[in-house]
């Protein structure tokens, strides 16, 4: 399966793809020509900790940004760690790294308090990957309420990736959620997807015409192509970080790559409302 060939993933080796999720290149051409000249119209301002001398920071900065300036690496954030010495940089992708003060020398990795068996990593993940449920722009999402809706989930999904449709035909089988689709095609791995999703995005019932192609392969007849959030959404799954489909949000902002069976699909999404 192809892997999304992120910023960090460049540099080292590449952790194991999910095999329950679709995974490509972060972005296309057009999307990284957009993504470079952002880039130069805004250059990116690391957010820098207090306890973290000016002059390292600047080292750091600068050390990473030249050295991985090919693949346009941006460092987002450095804060100091119970080692003394040794940094916490967040870089593009909101991917955790940690250097010494100079920044030519990086380690990957799960920082862990031995002590409490806790992994310092994971819990600044979480906080660094905390997405705003009620912040996202519900009018650009494909949306189906089954039963009173109460149990809330929003999915980034591809019209062409069989995970996201393994997914669609577990959902159907819950009563009582309000679901959320974003469209989020991937180019390098289903070349068709985003002309699929624009398509049933212009259906004068996108909702059904959703639920039809992806749990019973049946599309609708071809309408003229409307103004569509196709791109919007699908730059917003990657600014989350998002590298496949299905990603899953929960109103308590966290978030899960993935497709998942039932019945432990159900359970999650009961456990992730608050």
């Amino acid at each position: 399966m192809m892997k999304r060939k992120t910023l960090i993933r460049t540099l080292i080796p590449a952790v194991a793809a999910v095999l329950i999720a679709c995974n490509g290149a972060p972005t296309n051409n057009a999307q990284a020509a957009t993504t470079s000249e952002k880039n130069v119209a805004t250059p990116v301002v690391a957010t820098v900790a207090k306890d973290v001398p000016a002059d390292v920071a600047k080292t750091i900065t600068a050390t990473l940004e030249k050295n991985y300036a090919a693949q346009q690496l941006k460092v987002l954030s450095i804060n100091t760690t119970p080692i003394n010495g040794l940094f916490e940089v967040v870089v593009s992708g909101k991917q955790i790294t940690y250097t010494d003060a100079t920044g030519e020398f990086m380690l990957v990795g799960d920082l862990i308090a031995t002590k409490e068996g806790r992994s310092l990593t994971e819990e600044r993940k979480t906080v660094l990957n905390a997405i705003d449920f009620n912040a996202l722009p519900f009018d650009k999402a494909i949306k189906e309420v089954r039963g009173n809706g109460s149990l809330k989930l929003a999915v980034f999904s591809d019209p062409d990736c069989p995970y996201c449709k393994r997914l669609e035909r577990e959902l159907a089988k819950m009563t009582n959620i309000t679901i959320y689709t974003f469209l989020m095609p991937i180019p390098s791995l289903h070349p068709d997807g985003h002309r699929k999703a624009v398509q049933i995005w212009c259906q004068a019932d996108r909702t059904k015409a959703w639920t039809s192609w992806m749990r019973e392969g049946k599309m609708g007849a071809k309408v003229a192509e409307c103004a569509n959030p196709v791109k919007e959404t699908t730059t917003l799954g990657e600014s989350f970080g998002f590298n496949g489909t299905p990603t899953l949000v929960f109103p308590n902002g966290k978030s899960q790559a993935g497709y998942v069976p039932q019945p432990h699909l159900e359970e999650i999404i009961k456990q992730q409302q608050k």
